[in-house]
């Protein structure tokens, strides 16, 4: 509850019969149990609803401070990743720069749903969105992703890097789980963590 609906709902309790002083002294302790906006920028589990997105549509929400993107990939854009498995410099997902359940081809839990970190693994700046039709920037053989502005590196719609690019590794996977076929919490996953 905020601030004036606890105040008032306290209120009501104090005014009510029997019992309320009890009630009363458990709101602000039930309240406290609810994440504040801080706490949730400090790294608190985020609630996403996606129902909206589109497919071949992006979102992003804040995490931990940090840009998190929700990617709805259409099946195009799933049947493309094969093709830059030999132009990207971690193709399995070798490193860990994502939980184990989103080691896979599509790097996600559902495949036609991705969800990153949009922070560049060089230097720390956010890679700008280049969809597949931006083959005159970036060469005929796009097939969409990202390029960070600060020093040039790509990475696909997996956000797998590629060869040669200054960042190391591929893009960061936050733990998340979905609680319905609409809902993602990102930040915490089965485990807890």
């Amino acid at each position: 509850m905020k601030g004036e609906e606890a105040t008032g709902f306290r209120k009501e309790l104090r005014e009510s019969e029997g019992g309320a002083a009890g009630v009363a002294a458990a709101v602000p302790f039930a309240a406290s149990w609810i994440p504040s906006e801080r706490a949730k920028a400090a790294g608190a589990p985020v609630e996403v609803d996606i129902s909206r997105l589109e497919p071949g549509q992006m979102m992003t929400v804040e995490w931990r401070s940090k840009p998190v993107w929700i990617i709805r990939r259409t099946k195009e854009t799933l049947d493309r990743l094969k093709s830059v498995d030999a132009k990207v410099s971690d193709p399995n997902s070798d490193v860990p720069q994502q939980p184990e359940y989103a080691k896979n081809e599509f790097r996600s839990i559902k495949p036609e749903v991705l969800v990153l970190v949009g922070i560049c693994t060089h230097l720390g700046c956010s890679p700008q969105s280049k969809p597949v039709e931006d083959k005159a920037e970036m060469g005929a053989d796009w097939a969409g992703g990202f390029l960070c502005p600060c020093h040039g590196s790509k990475f696909d719609l997996a956000g797998r890097v590629y060869k040669g690019a200054p960042a190391p590794v591929n893009l960061e996977v936050p733990r998340h789980i979905y609680l319905s076929d609409t809902r993602i919490l990102i930040g915490t996953d089965k485990k807890g963590v």
